[in-house]
């Protein structure tokens, strides 16, 4: 508990800049091996040879209910770990108990539901996201293994944040990286000498994803972690369960509607392209993840940061590290922006070798990118809005880059320019642009009301 106490009074004292690279570095590790998972998979797969291109299109279409998972694991886990961290800043340990417990119950129960909901309707729905009669039996191979997993890919997502919430950055990332260097070395084992191909990376998957969520277990219920994981807070609490999803719903719907997202531009890329355009999405959501996740282990180190000051009301420490936030933010995404648009070819060299999906991806990926300069700001606004338990301005941000004006710029463009798969890449950079500038100015407005200035 003394080592507990010392992290806390860290949280509360030590310079921002120095606090930030301590708690970011491990999250962005953490993010950028947790993205290993999905990127390592669909380079052995992209080159695997003979049947490469289509099984990786294949995976590809499979994303939706890899997001959909990942979603409900955010639900519980972003929804509860702020508010455990604000309880921890207003000296309310058992509060922060009480929260962490019920968390465990919900990720259980999102788990048994989306095992049962997903194994029942997986071939309708993968037509339905994008999948041809050339691809459905990569896809339907590799998503009914994954689904076997889903309990472990819930508590591993979902509880490693709460480790997160309390400081403990470096163990979080450990958490992570154990289940990477195991599928890693586990993807070219099942997939080429035992020859299971697709059905070998999604076994890989789901057992180091096992493994990480025994070690999450293991040290929340020990005497290592803070606040720990009890019998006696498992119980479900209704108002307890009611603000965890109160909060959780933006995160959510900022995943879940990655989902729709992913379905709108497959299907609109079937349509007016065909199968080589779905792969080629599936190469360029790979790259998008190569920099956005990293950006999202900064914002996950930097939010207990926030929520514990906020808790503590020390407003002006809260600001100083969004504006810290904000700067590192905008710099990584212009940086990202410049190499998505200038090495595209190199890139999509990793996961194929068919000539003509690399042709597609080249012309494609810069346009695609061109406005994730500017996601840095909405990335930054955004967190900070979670960080100080806002869940109705998350909310509302969470569906406006996607929801209100990506998916339909993607379903009008394509239209608007004759039937020309171009306008599917387009909305992208338009919708980055909108939605960072529109973010941006809600939390300057609300900035002085939610941080007021300390007399």
């Amino acid at each position: 508990m003394a080592n507990a106490q010392t992290r806390d009074e860290a949280l509360a004292t030590e310079p921002v800049g120095k606090l930030m690279v301590k708690l970011a570095l491990p999250a962005v590790a953490a993010q950028f091996i947790n993205m290993l998972y999905n990127i390592v998979d669909r380079i052995y797969i992209g080159n695997i040879p003979g049947t490469g291109a289509l099984a990786l299109t294949g995976v590809g279409v499979t994303f939706p209910i890899l997001m959909l998972v990942s979603a409900f694991a955010a639900f519980a886990g972003m929804g509860g770990a702020p508010l455990a961290s604000i309880q921890l800043g207003a000296g309310n340990r058992a509060g922060a108990e009480k929260i962490l417990g019920n968390c465990f119950s919900l990720l259980l129960f999102f788990s048994a539901t989306l095992t049962v909901l997903f194994s029942l309707t997986k071939r309708p729905l993968l037509y339905m996201f994008g999948a041809s009669d050339n691809i459905i039996g990569y896809a339907e191979d590799y998503i009914s293994i994954y689904l076997i997993g889903t309990v472990f890919v819930q508590l591993a997502l979902g509880l490693n944040t709460f480790i997160s919430a309390q400081g403990f950055a470096t163990t979080a990332m450990l958490s992570v990286l154990i289940g990477a260097l195991i599928n890693i070395a586990l993807d070219p084992l099942f997939i080429f000498s035992f020859g299971m191909g697709v059905r070998g990376a999604a076994l890989a998957t789901i057992l180091s994803q096992a493994v990480s969520a025994v070690w999450i277990l293991r040290f929340l219920f020990s005497q290592k972690s803070g606040i720990r994981i009890k019998p006696e807070n498992m119980k479900p609490d209704k108002r307890v369960l009611g603000r965890v999803l109160g909060l959780g719903i933006a995160p959510f719907i900022m995943q879940s509607t990655e989902s729709l997202v992913t379905i709108t531009l497959n299907t609109g890329l079937q349509r007016y392209g065909g199968d080589l355009y779905v792969g080629s999405m599936t190469i360029i959501q790979s790259v998008m993840q190569m920099l956005v996740m990293p950006v999202q282990g900064i914002t996950q180190g930097t939010q207990p940061i926030m929520s514990y000051n906020y808790g503590a009301k020390n407003y002006a420490r809260v600001r100083k590290t969004f504006s810290l936030l904000l700067t590192v933010m905008l710099t990584l995404t212009c940086l990202g922006t410049v190499a998505a648009v200038f090495l595209p070819g190199p890139v999509a060299h990793m996961f194929t070798q068919d000539e003509v999906l690399l042709e597609i991806v080249k012309a494609r990926m810069p346009i695609f990118f061109g406005g994730i300069w500017a996601f840095g700001a909405q990335m930054a606004c955004q967190s900070t809005f979670m960080a100080l338990g806002e869940a109705k301005i998350s909310l509302f941000l969470a569906l406006l880059r996607k929801i209100v004006l990506l998916i339909p710029l993607a379903l009008l463009l394509p239209v608007l320019l004759g039937g020309n798969v171009l306008g599917i890449y387009l909305a992208e950079p338009i919708a980055d642009i909108l939605a960072s500038g529109t973010t941006l100015t809600l939390f300057l407005i609300k900035r002085k009301k939610l941080l007021p200035e300390e007399t």
